[in-house]
């Protein structure tokens, strides 16, 4: 019997609309005479889903008990019996009730697949196995259900319901996804537009994958080999060495430059393990690849290009990136080709991007002050004299005559010129000696002896020693010239490096520190500030020599490596002084910190007084009034107005002792003198007294707390002191007939509390002054108090290691969302 095709349809998240499409594509292949039955299809109380549903034929669903609760499940036996060409089963990732079939919907699938019956069904990215944990860390929402992925793989067609994120939202706040009740809180939490967009990328690079994997089978069925651009793949080669994170920026963007662009970083390391010579820096290479969103390789191999070249046909790399090589031209001559020129030569189809890195990345190396020329330069000037010293000789000894001996001399001449422009000066006496021996002794009467007969030739001999040093003084002069050239570019290219690294936001101090262990080549360098370490880079061993460098009066700058020559100690003094500037600007920024505090307390306690001037008076002149009234002598009250003397006195000192509560409250809360008993506590019971406080009922309030009640760890009495702060508020800026929501739900392992108001809500530019102590905003009269009462909340919610943030509610509106630490046990 032939097995049915299976065909999902993958989203995002719920409401993109894939039980739509399902239904929708079951009409039109019902239109076009196929036989399409409805397996089970959950509407969620979408009106839109369920007209679908209409005109198709629908097998009754099989009804379980469990626990008390009547649950449906789709009727297997009843659709093979039924026996359709097509079947439209929901949620593939459905657990069904005890008593099942099978324990998962899937697992149903399976069975109308195998008697040859065609199923198109639905799944959500989260629910994807391998997906699971990424989206707890995304959402913060933990998937009980879930699919293998080799069952989604094993799919005959996936396809993606695609809505962009902000449609999504629009959806869901006009309710056609979710019931009003729930709108708000998944807005705010699972449905946020970060949320949504992340979910679309894992879903979209999920069927990329997938994609990419039946590619890859196809070609291997088909024996292709060839390179095909589906996308760009970029592979960069790394060393090791410091120019790796140029290499790797350079090939990011070449990368960024398509649409899909795929970066992978490989080192090749040798078969013991011993070619990596920089691990440190490979470790931050492989940590810049997994920012610049990319991978990081290592393969296994003696021939570096041709594993190379390996690597990138197998990732089937359309771009390599290498750097330069660093090997001089006479090394290149010597050794041949480098590791550029066979990659070229061996990547066919591949192409190859050579990136210069003279300036790589930010470590700056000081050539040394020593001898004018490098030692390679001597052993080289020695390798010529003594190489082609002997060649020479043995042409001229073949060619002499006679008349010959002037031309001798000065091709004599010439060599020990060529060798001191090599080697300088002693590699030039060297050869000068040698060619004046061998002249006396093969070319000048008597031969093969080192007399010399007359003076004339002792000058002669002279005369080559003189040419030598001439000549070598010039050479070493003009190579000396040409490094301290060299040091004072890399001088003036540290500092600008310096400079650079402050201007573009690093902290000044540690980039100082960091440029100057890289320019002298020192092992940790560290930085000390009134006797403690500020600033440290590097790992220097116990037993190394380190010197110190003073920095102002305040600071001590520890060198650990090599003793500094005088030059690089000039240097250093010209960085020390730029630390003491540093050092004493951060002092300056401090003291400016600590004076805008100042300042703010100053303007805090200006705000604390006016406000004592003006809202205390108030219920200070009402009671005092009251009180005054009630003992004149000259005015007989009655026991009604006695009564209602009282009632405004005992209600004004009553609001007095409440203002006073709540600055001494703010003092604490200010001063950091809050005291706060964590405990775990029940939401519910926080907003029932909340509730009885104000007095206020059913027709100024809609309850929705779950019925097992979240808890939370907070202090019960400031959380109802929150509770009843923000409710207060939400009543007195609702309109007349709307009713203030309070929703409470577990979230990503927090609980959120949120008033939902239809008032007239907040401006955006105004929401962080609603939280500052004596503003009102909106408020005109003298009946509103001091404007504390959302300072306080503020304050106790940070006290109880919570959050109180400000939302939109959709439609018009505040919405006050308070968070705290759930109660884990009790989650448990």
């Amino acid at each position: 019997m032939r097995r049915g095709r299976l065909r999902v349809l993958l989203g995002a998240a719920p409401g993109v609309g894939k039980t739509y499409t399902m239904l929708e594509e079951g009409r039109r292949l019902r239109d076009e005479g196929r036989d399409v039955v409805v397996g089970f299809v959950e509407p969620h109380g979408r009106a839109a889903t369920a007209a679908m549903v209409d005109g198709l034929e629908v097998v009754p669903r099989r009804t379980e008990t469990h626990r008390g609760l009547r649950l449906e499940e789709m009727d297997v036996d009843a659709v093979l019996a039924r026996n359709p060409e097509i079947a439209l089963v929901d949620e593939l990732a459905h657990t069904n009730a005890p008593g099942s079939r099978h324990p998962k919907r899937w697992q149903d699938v399976d069975d109308l697949l195998a008697a040859g019956i065609d199923v198109i069904s639905t799944v959500n990215t989260q629910h994807i196995e391998s997906l699971g944990d990424v989206v707890y860390e995304i959402t913060g929402a933990q998937q009980r259900e879930t699919i293998p992925d080799a069952v989604l793989r094993g799919a005959d067609q996936v396809e993606v319901v695609d809505l962009a994120p902000q449609a999504l939202r629009d959806r869901l706040a006009t309710g056609l996804v979710y019931p009003a009740e729930r709108i708000d809180a998944a807005l705010s939490n699972y449905f946020r537009l970060g949320n949504l967009t992340a979910l679309r990328e894992l879903a979209l690079l999920w069927l990329a994958d997938e994609v990419d994997q039946a590619l890859k089978a196809y070609r291997a069925e088909h024996g292709i080999t060839g390179k095909w651009e589906a996308r760009e793949r970029v592979v960069v080669a790394l060393t090791g060495g410091p120019e790796g994170e140029t290499l790797l920026r350079r090939g990011a963007r070449i990368a960024a430059r398509s649409s899909g662009g795929e970066l992978l970083a490989v080192h090749v390391t040798s078969p013991d393990g011993l070619r990596a010579r920089h691990p440190e820096a490979l470790d931050r290479q492989r940590t810049l690849v997994e920012r610049l969103g990319g991978t990081y390789h290592e393969v296994v191999g003696e021939d570096i290009p041709q594993a190379l070249v390996d690597f990138a046909r197998a990732s089937d790399a359309t771009q390599l990136v290498i750097g330069v090589s660093r090997r001089s031209r006479l090394t290149a001559a010597f050794t041949g080709p480098g590791i550029g020129a066979t990659v070229i030569r061996e990547s066919g189809d591949i192409d190859v991007h050579i990136v210069t890195h003279a300036a790589a990345g930010s470590a700056i190396s000081l050539p040394r002050l020593g001898g004018a020329l490098s030692r390679q330069r001597l052993i080289a000037g020695f390798a010529v004299a003594l190489v082609a010293g002997p060649l020479l000789s043995w042409v001229l000894w073949t060619l002499r005559s006679d008349a010959s001996i002037t031309s001798d001399v000065l091709a004599y001449q010439l060599l020990v010129i060529i060798v001191a422009l090599i080697g300088g000066l002693w590699p030039g006496l060297f050869a000068a000696v040698l060619s004046g021996i061998t002249l006396n002794f093969l070319f000048i009467e008597p031969q093969y002896t080192l007399s010399i007969g007359q003076p004339r030739q002792f000058l002669a001999l002279g005369f080559y020693v003189i040419n030598a040093l001439l000549v070598s003084y010039v050479v070493d002069q003009a190579a000396r010239r040409s490094r301290e050239a060299r040091r004072a570019a890399a001088e003036s290219h540290l500092l600008v490096t310096i400079a650079g690294s402050v201007l573009r936001g690093e902290d000044a101090l540690q980039a100082m520190v960091t440029r100057t262990r890289e320019a002298f080549g020192l092992s940790g360098v560290r930085l000390l500030v009134d006797g403690e370490v500020r600033v440290a880079d590097g790992e220097p061993t116990r037993d190394e020599r380190h010197s110190e460098v003073p920095i102002g009066t305040r600071g001590v700058l520890e060198l650990h490596g090599p003793e500094l020559e005088a030059s690089e100690r000039r240097l250093l003094t010209v960085i020390a002084a730029q630390m003491d500037a540093a050092i004493e600007q951060g002092a300056l920024a401090t003291a400016a910190s600590a004076a805008d505090s100042l300042a703010e307390t100053d303007r805090v306690r200006s705000a604390l007084l006016a406000a004592v001037g003006h809202d205390l008076r108030r219920p200070l002149t009402a009671a005092s009034a009251a009180v005054s009234a009630l003992r004149a002598d000259d005015v007989k009250l009655g026991r009604a107005e006695r009564r209602e003397l009282l009632a405004t006195a005992a209600e004004s000192l009553e609001a007095l002792a409440e203002l006073v509560t709540n600055l001494l409250d703010v003092s604490r809360v200010q001063a950091g003198a809050l005291a706060v008993t964590i405990a775990p506590t029940e939401i519910a019971d926080v907003v029932f007294a909340a509730l009885e406080e104000l007095r206020a009922g059913p027709g100024e309030l809609e309850l929705d707390l779950p019925d097992d009640g979240p808890r939370v760890l907070a202090d019960a009495v400031l959380l109802q002191r929150v509770v009843v702060n923000l409710l207060a508020n939400a009543m007195r800026f609702s309109p007349p007939g709307e009713r203030v929501l309070v929703t409470a739900s577990a979230f990503r392992g927090a609980v959120q509390l949120r008033i939902v108001d239809r008032g007239p809500g907040i401006p955006a530019e105004r929401r962080d002054q609603v939280f500052t102590p004596f503003q009102r905003l909106g408020d005109t009269d003298n009946e509103t108090g001091l404007g504390l009462g959302l300072a306080l909340s503020k304050g106790f919610v940070e006290g109880m290691d919570g959050t109180l943030e400000v939302e939109d509610t959709p439609g018009g509106g505040v919405t006050m969302v308070v968070t705290l630490p759930a109660d884990e046990e009790a989650v448990a």
